[in-house]
């Protein structure tokens, strides 16, 4: 992470690199529908414990990712809240299955200039 990125589109192309591996996105899919349930069980039972559990879930599950399948350091120690956004952004294409076009889109963004 040589530059500083000063817009969230430049980031999320970057963000999308250092998720390469199908493994790695895996358990970030599954941190983040850990978070989310969370946030489900905290407005149901009133608990905020939940919202802990969620970000320890959800962090654990990315970070276990970066470091043993991906082996690379992740975005959220530069970048804590677009690599938060980056996450559930990530996770929404994956859902909505345009994440193949995005990260080919952000693949050719990444390529140097000819």
């Amino acid at each position: 992470m040589a530059e500083r990125y000063t817009t969230y589109s430049a980031f999320f192309d970057f963000y999308l690199s250092e998720h390469s591996l199908p493994a790695t996105r895996a358990v970030h899919y599954l941190g983040s529908t850990c978070g989310i349930a969370a946030l489900i069980l905290t407005l149901s039972t009133g608990w905020p414990g939940w919202i802990v559990v969620g970000l320890i879930a959800g962090y654990g599950c990315a970070w276990i990712g970066h470091f043993f399948i991906e082996h690379n350091r992740p975005a959220t120690f530069k970048y804590p809240l677009w690599s938060f956004a980056g996450d559930y952004h990530m996770y929404f294409l994956w859902l909505t299955g345009g994440l193949s076009k995005r990260r080919q889109l952000a693949e050719d963004h990444l390529k140097p200039a000819p």
